[in-house]
């Protein structure tokens, strides 16, 4: 996204929220709110303000579009999905790919650890999949692979996001992209795929 032109900020979640639900998202927030309020410091008062993630982060950036739409209405132009981890049920088709890469019970531990309280799976905020008020939400760029554990679940949220009059794009990339490397930091060709599609979504864009 910065060799397409953007100023990325990347806000810590941990610290004393222990990456757990909602804290983590409050921390999030926090950051998102300051940034607005000094956006004059890094670009202009016009200039488009989006929140993106992978995998935990996408959820987290998911969760964040939610919040800012219900908090600060109109002010988020829009939100990046990466192999977004929404679905706290984990019984997509794709997922059950997740162990043939290793990571089937890393993504459970996450999401045990993530959701605290067994109810915290049923808030909005911390499984958008299962948010049924998504009108209103920032228009949305949602990415995957065909090779993804994860791409089923961002797909239905993309689908749900469109039935609800949101503005998505989504994009399936070839599986020889290498784009499950983007789990264990891995660079690869899906790489220059993500700038050329984040840089025509920020284009399209109405603000």
């Amino acid at each position: 996204m910065a060799e397409a032109g953007a100023l990325v900020v990347e806000a810590d979640c941990g610290g004393p929220s222990c990456n757990m639900f909602p804290g983590s998202l409050e921390k999030a927030f926090d950051a998102l709110k300051h940034l607005f309020a000094k956006r004059k410091r890094f670009a202009n008062l016009r200039s488009p303000v989006l929140v993106a993630g992978d995998e935990a982060g996408g959820n987290v950036a998911a969760s964040l579009a939610l919040k800012a739409r219900d908090a600060m209405p109109g002010e988020l132009a829009g939100q990046v999905l990466l192999s977004p981890m929404l679905d706290p049920r984990m019984v997509t088709i794709s997922f059950r790919s997740a162990d043939d890469i290793g990571l089937q019970q890393r993504w459970a531990d996450g999401w045990q650890h993530y959701l605290a309280k067994a109810s915290d799976g049923q808030h909005p905020y911390a499984a958008p999949c299962l948010c049924t008020r998504l009108m209103g939400t920032a228009p949305a760029l949602v990415m995957t692979s065909d090779d993804d554990p994860l791409r089923d679940e961002g797909l239905d949220y993309a689908e749900c996001l469109r039935l609800a009059g949101v503005s998505v794009k989504s994009k399936i990339l070839p599986a020889h992209l290498g784009w499950t490397g983007l789990y264990d930091g891995r660079d690869g060709a899906w790489r220059a795929h993500v700038s050329t599609e984040f840089e025509q979504f920020v284009q399209e864009l109405p603000y």
